[in-house]
C-alpha cells in the first residue's frame, strides 16, 4: 500500500481546540451512562449485566452474531446475520473493502469533493482512479452519464456515498436505479458509504441500502454518525457476495481482525435504543437547521448553499474576498473551526470558497453566535 498523507492534518494543526466546533461532522455524542439508562428503561438488565460482567476473551472475526443480527434488522430480507461484517470503525472497513475488492490491474470510479477514504482507498490499493467531479449548480447530483462514459474495460469498482458528505445532499431515486444498472451491466462492485443514512431529514426521501438491492452492492455504515456513538468505535459492511465477503475477512485478518467485546455490547445497547436515539439526533438536526436557514437568509450577500436534506453537515460558499482556506485560518485565530474545501479533494480550483459545517450538536447555536458575531465585525470591509 502507498503512503498518502491525510487532508485532514493541516486543518487540525491550524484548529487545535477551538472553543467553537463547527466542522464536526458526528451528532451529539452518546455517554455510556446514557445507554445503560436507555438499556434499564426497556427492562434490558441482561445486557447491562453483561457489560459489567464479559469476559475479554477475542470477538469473532468479523464480529459477534449478536451484534450481527442487531444491525442486520436495519437492512430489507436480502440482509442477515451472515451478511454483515463488524470492522473498528467505517475507516477500516473502506480500506479493507478497497485492498479486497482492486490491485494494479483494476480501474475504480471515485467522485470529489468527499471524505479522502472514500476517494483514496482504491489508490492506496493501488488501482487506477477515475474521479468524477460533483457541482453545486447539478445540487451535488451524480451523472449516470459522465459516469456510464468513465467506464473502462478494467472497472471493477466504484464508490459514492450517500447522503453526500460535505454537502449533506442525498441523490434522486432514480440515479440511484440508474448507477446499480450500470454497475449490474459490466459486473461492477458498487459500495456505497451510507454512514448518514437513517439521518434523512424527511424519512421518505431514504434510499435502500445498496448491499440490500444489488447483489455486488456494499454498504458501509458506522455508529458514529447517526447514533453519535463515535468512541464505541463499530462499523461494518453489508453485502449478499459472500465470496466477496470471504475476501474482505481475509485481508481483516492481516488488520483490526475482531473488536472489543465492550464495543460491541455498547453497539448492541445503541441499537437496541436506535428509535429513540435517532428521534432524538434528528430533532437537535431540525433546530439546528431551522437556525441555519435564519443565517442564510441574513447573510445572503455573503454565505450559500445547497440546503442538504439528510445528515448533519453541509457545504457553504464564501462569496466573500477570501478563500476558505484564508477563511478558515481567520476563523481558527478567533476560536471558531470549520473545514476548508483542501480536507476534501487535491485539486480544489473551482471549489477555493467552499467549507463544510457541521450542525448535529447541541452546542452548535453557541458556535453559530460567535460565526455571526466574527461575520458582522468583517462585513464592511468584505463588502
Amino acid at each position: 500500500m502507498m503512503f498518502i498523507e491525510p487532508w485532514s492534518k493541516r486543518h487540525k494543526k491550524i484548529t487545535g481546540r477551538a472553543a467553537f466546533s463547527l466542522s464536526n461532522s458526528f451528532v451529539e455524542p452518546l455517554t455510556n451512562t446514557e445507554l445503560i439508562r436507555l438499556s434499564l428503561a426497556r427492562g434490558d438488565q441482561q445486557i447491562v449485566d453483561e457489560f459489567h460482567q464479559h469476559s475479554l476473551v477475542y470477538t469473532p472475526n468479523g464480529g459477534s452474531l449478536d451484534l450481527r443480527q442487531e444491525i442486520a434488522q436495519l437492512y430489507g430480507a436480502n440482509i442477515c446475520a451472515d451478511n454483515i461484517l463488524v470492522f473498528c470503525g467505517g475507516q477500516v472497513a473502506l480500506q479493507t473493502a478497497a485492498i479486497a475488492i482492486v490491485d494494479t490491474t483494476s480501474h475504480t470510479i471515485v467522485f470529489s469533493p468527499g471524505y479522502q477514504s472514500v476517494q483514496q482507498a482504491p489508490v492506496q490499493a493501488g488501482s487506477q482512479v477515475t474521479t468524477i467531479q460533483l457541482y453545486a449548480e447539478d445540487n451535488w447530483q451524480i451523472d449516470p452519464k459522465i459516469v456510464e462514459a468513465a467506464i473502462q474495460e478494467n472497472t471493477e469498482y466504484m464508490v459514492i456515498n450517500e447522503p453526500y458528505n460535505p454537502a449533506g445532499t442525498l441523490m434522486k431515486l432514480e440515479v440511484q436505479q440508474q448507477l446499480r444498472a450500470i454497475a449490474d451491466k459490466h459486473a461492477i462492485y458498487l459500495l456505497a458509504d451510507e454512514v448518514y443514512r437513517l439521518l434523512e431529514h424527511d424519512a421518505s426521501d431514504r434510499l435502500p441500502a445498496m448491499a440490500e438491492c444489488y447483489k455486488k452492492g456494499l454498504s458501509v455504515c458506522t455508529l458514529s454518525k447517526p447514533w453519535g456513538g463515535c468512541g464505541v468505535t463499530i462499523g461494518w459492511i453489508a453485502l449478499q457476495d459472500m465470496d466477496l465477503k470471504q475476501k474482505l475477512m481475509d485481508v481483516q485478518y492481516f488488520g483490526s481482525t475482531c473488536p472489543s467485546r465492550a464495543s460491541e455490547i455498547q453497539a448492541i445497547m445503541t441499537l437496541r435504543a436506535s428509535d429513540i436515539i435517532l428521534q432524538e439526533k434528528l430533532s437537535i438536526i431540525h433546530h439546528n437547521l431551522s437556525l441555519l436557514d435564519q443565517f442564510f437568509a441574513d447573510y445572503a450577500d455573503l454565505f450559500e448553499w445547497v440546503r442538504p436534506n439528510a445528515g448533519a453537515i453541509a457545504f457553504v460558499k464564501f462569496k466573500g474576498p477570501l478563500t476558505s482556506d484564508e477563511l478558515g485560518i481567520q476563523l481558527a485565530e478567533s476560536g471558531i473551526s470549520i473545514k476548508p474545501a483542501y480536507v476534501f479533494m487535491t485539486d480544489i480550483k473551482g471549489y477555493e470558497d467552499y467549507f463544510r459545517i457541521g450542525y448535529g450538536e447541541r452546542n452548535m447555536p453557541k458556535a453559530l453566535s460567535a460565526l455571526i458575531e466574527f461575520v458582522d465585525s468583517h462585513r464592511s470591509q468584505w463588502q
